[in-house]
């Protein structure tokens, strides 16, 4: 199986992301046709990647050999609708959504080789860390081919399908996390005497050695944490942690199927 042409039906950012991965393992296909009702978002597409195809409809970017699905779960169901006239069971069907089974999707499709994956925003620097599910349709040979061009956007990994949302919460949206209190602390670094440069060098080294000494150490987490005895925010732990539990068990709710 080679992918001589790839659909996308939505073109936000998870397109994007796919894109400027591929594109920087030089791994794009001939063929690009994306769907995307936004024109601005469209063309803000087509100026990064100028091979790409508008697509006049979801049905003309499902005609492709290896079709993404790339809207919100609670439209994926209209989609599917919208494009199974356009498929086929030679296609390959690739969902990124949460929460919409291989079992439901197809229930109704003709498309038998359906996947679905949860992606990570860092796949656009190849460094994703990606879990897959393949439905039984596929033999081993396919699945290695589905897998090769998935490995091009970072680490791929084949999990069960029940576990598919617990990724969701704890990989795929773990940088949002985090992202935001990383950029405060570089502007708290300013505001005390660093440069903008000091600030994000002295932020991004410590980030990575704390990593390698969490997860490297040979120390429990409780003895890594007891290294440092100055706790600025120590007071708020229990708050935090109030806050990471009831929102992410409580989206991980909504999320699974």
């Amino acid at each position: 199986m080679e992918s001589k042409s790839i659909g996308f039906i939505g073109g936000g950012r998870i397109t994007r992301i796919f894109l400027r991965g591929l594109s920087n393992k030089k791994a794009l296909p001939k063929i690009i046709k994306v769907f995307e009702p936004n024109t601005e978002t469209l063309k803000a597409l087509q100026t990064d990647f100028p091979g790409l195809v508008a697509a006049d409809s979801a049905a003309e970017a499902a005609g492709q050999n290896i079709v993404f699905i790339a809207v919100h779960p609670p439209v994926v169901m209209d989609t599917l609708q919208t494009i199974k006239e356009s498929v086929s069971e030679k296609t390959i069907l690739i969902s990124l959504a949460p929460k919409i089974t291989l079992e439901k999707m197809g229930s109704f499709l003709p498309a038998k080789k359906l996947v679905r994956m949860i992606p990570n925003a860092t796949s656009f620097i190849n460094e994703g860390y990606n879990p897959v599910t393949f439905a039984a349709a596929f033999d081993e040979s396919e699945k290695k081919q589905i897998l090769k061009l998935l490995k091009k956007l970072g680490k791929t990994i084949e999990t069960e399908e029940f576990k598919l949302e617990s990724y969701a919460i704890v990989s795929a949206m773990l940088p949002t996390y985090f992202l935001f209190q990383w950029h405060e602390i570089e502007n708290i670094a300013i505001e005390t005497g660093l440069s903008a440069e000091e600030a994000k060098k002295s932020v991004s080294s410590t980030l990575k050695k704390a990593w390698k000494l969490y997860y490297k150490s040979g120390l429990s987490p409780a003895q890594v944490m007891d290294l440092i005895p100055v706790k600025p925010i120590g007071e708020n732990e229990p708050e935090i942690k109030t806050i990471l539990n009831t929102k992410l068990i409580g989206l991980f709710g909504k999320i699974k199927p």
